[in-house]
């Protein structure tokens, strides 16, 4: 049997701010973030299903990872749950405020999205790899290899 790894990307926009940063981005500002989720499994080969030959449908896919995480963040505000002493998040303009336990950066939020993905995967499925792409310059990646 073959390992194949298979990849569905995903787009969406949110905004962040990065608590006690030293830079620009200590400021509340947004991003089209780009999020490609790969897993990888050995393709059925049970000629009576209907998923014959594919090691995971990229449509079971896409609900997973729409339900567990795009749906969620996009065209939302992000913000470190310990930087919200003044802040009203109540204000209707901020209807869409996420607020975490961690600093909203790349690398974090990696770390949440594949916790959230972890369990949600077919038995024969694993998660291999996910990577966040936060400008058309700068991404962030988790390997399951670098974290067993």
């Amino acid at each position: 049997m073959q390992t194949i790894r298979l990849t569905k990307e995903f787009k969406f926009e949110m905004a962040h701010a990065l608590k006690g940063y030293d830079g620009l981005c200590r400021n509340i500002h947004g991003h089209s973030y780009e999020l490609l989720v790969t897993v990888t499994g050995i393709p059925v080969m049970d000629k009576t299903s209907t998923k014959l030959g594919m090691v995971m449908d990229f449509g079971d896919l896409k609900k997973i990872v729409r339900k567990s995480i795009i749906d969620e963040f996009d065209h939302a505000l992000v913000l470190n749950r310990e930087s919200t002493d003044d802040f009203n998040a109540d204000a209707e303009m901020f209807g869409r405020t996420i607020l975490v336990d961690y600093q909203p950066t790349s690398e974090n939020m990696l770390i949440d999205f594949v916790a959230r993905l972890k369990d949600k995967m077919p038995a024969d499925v694993k998660l291999h790899h996910l990577l966040l792409r936060e400008t058309v310059t700068s991404y962030a990646e988790w390997f399951a290899a670098d974290n067993e």
